[in-house]
């Protein structure tokens, strides 16, 4: 069922079905920071990561993570 393009009403940006997947990838990428990081841009962290950039760019956005992607400089690539 392909449900891309549809209205919903969520606390997050994602909607109901795709929370699941967005609450792992963001404990993922919490785990990733910390560790140590090697990673000098956004593609190298979706490398290692497997989250997809365009994913990275949102959580990267989160208040949450605003310190990190500071100390990274890392720019955001928008596909």
């Amino acid at each position: 069922m392909n449900v891309a393009g549809c209205f919903f009403l969520s606390d997050s940006n994602v909607c109901e079905n795709c929370n699941p997947k967005d609450t792992f990838e963001l404990s993922k990428l919490r785990n990733y920071f910390e560790g140590e990081i090697y990673a000098n841009s956004i593609v190298s962290i979706s490398v290692d990561t497997g989250i997809s950039v365009k994913n990275l760019n949102r959580y990267l956005e989160n208040k949450e993570f605003s310190e990190i992607s500071s100390k990274l400089n890392i720019g955001n690539i928008k596909l």
